[in-house]
C-alpha cells in the first residue's frame, strides 16, 4: 500500500506585512487623537485666558472683586496701584525705568565743536577731549585747573569753562564728573585720603556748572574714584599728573539706558 508523502507548504515570506500594517493603523490612530486633543485644549485655554483678563481688567469674573483686580492688574493701558501692578508689563515702574530718555544728541558734532573752541588748551595740555563708547570725554587737568592737594577751582581757568559750557548748553545729555588721583597717599587736614580729594573735586566742579554757569542740577552726577582708574602709569611722574584729573563725562544713549547691577 502506497502512502502519500507529505509535503511541507512553502513558507511565507510576507507575514511581516501584516504587524507592519497593524503597526501603521495604531500609529495613525495615535495621531488622530492627539490631534483631537490639542483643538480641545486650545479651546479650553483660550476660555481660561479670556476668563483671567475679564477678572484682572473688570473684575466681572470668576468672582474676582474688582479692588483685586486694581492690584493684580499691570496692564499696558492701566498703571494701577500695588506692587504686582507698578512691576507688570504695563506698570508705572517699569514704564518709567524703560522709558527712553528725550533728546539724547549724538556727540560726534560736539567733540568736533569743543575740539575747535579749546584747541588752544588742548595744545598747551590742560584739556584733553576723547570720544568714548560711554560718551564724550572731557579730561581737565589738575595741574591747570585745582593746586596741588586741593579742591579749589583756579578762577583763571573760568574762561576755559565758559566755552565748555557753551558747548553743553546747546545739549541735553546728562553729565557725569569724575575726579581721579593719582596713586601718592594723601594726609592732611582736610581730606584723610585720595577719595575725599578726588569725591570733593567733582562737587566743586559740580557747584561750579550749576551755580556760576547755570547748568541744570538735574543732568549732574558726581563720581570720586581716587586712583582706581588710571590713565597712564602712577610709577612715573608724568604719568601721576596725567592721572590726577576731573572728568566732565558727556553720556551718550548707551550709558544713559545702560541697566544699573
Amino acid at each position: 500500500m502506497n502512502r502519500r508523502r507529505h509535503t511541507d507548504a512553502p513558507e511565507n515570506h510576507e507575514r511581516w506585512l501584516v504587524s507592519y500594517a497593524d503597526f501603521i493603523t495604531l500609529l495613525f490612530a495615535f495621531f488622530v487623537v492627539m490631534f483631537a486633543s490639542s483643538q480641545t485644549d486650545k479651546a479650553k485655554a483660550k476660555q481660561i485666558s479670556d476668563a483671567v483678563s475679564s477678572a484682572l481688567e473688570h473684575g466681572t469674573s470668576m468672582g474676582v472683586p474688582s479692588a483685586v483686580a486694581k492690584i493684580l492688574g499691570g496692564t499696558v493701558d492701566d498703571k494701577g496701584q500695588g506692587n504686582a501692578q507698578m512691576k507688570a508689563p504695563g506698570g508705572a515702574q517699569r514704564a518709567a525705568k524703560e522709558a527712553p530718555p528725550e533728546d539724547i544728541v549724538e556727540l560726534g558734532p560736539s567733540m568736533k565743536i569743543l575740539s575747535a573752541e579749546l584747541e588752544s588748551e588742548i595744545k598747551a595740555g590742560k584739556v584733553e577731549i576723547n570720544l568714548e563708547p560711554r560718551g564724550l570725554v572731557v579730561s581737565l587737568k589738575q595741574t591747570a585747573f585745582f593746586p596741588s592737594g586741593a579742591d579749589e577751582i583756579d578762577p583763571s581757568t573760568y574762561p576755559i569753562m565758559a566755552k565748555l559750557v557753551d558747548a553743553l548748553k546747546g545739549i541735553s545729555n546728562p553729565l557725569r564728573i569724575e575726579g581721579h588721583t593719582d596713586s601718592m597717599p594723601i594726609h592732611s587736614a582736610r581730606f584723610r585720603s585720595n577719595w575725599e580729594l578726588s569725591a570733593a573735586r567733582s562737587i566743586a566742579m559740580m557747584e561750579l556748572l550749576s551755580k556760576r554757569f547755570g547748568i541744570d542740577e538735574k543732568r549732574l552726577a558726581i563720581v570720586g574714584f581716587a586712583d582706581t582708574s588710571p590713565e597712564a602709569s602712577n610709577d612715573t611722574p608724568e604719568g601721576r599728573a596725567k592721572n590726577r584729573r576731573v572728568d566732565i563725562v558727556i553720556l551718550n544713549q548707551y550709558a544713559v539706558n545702560k541697566p544699573r547691577k
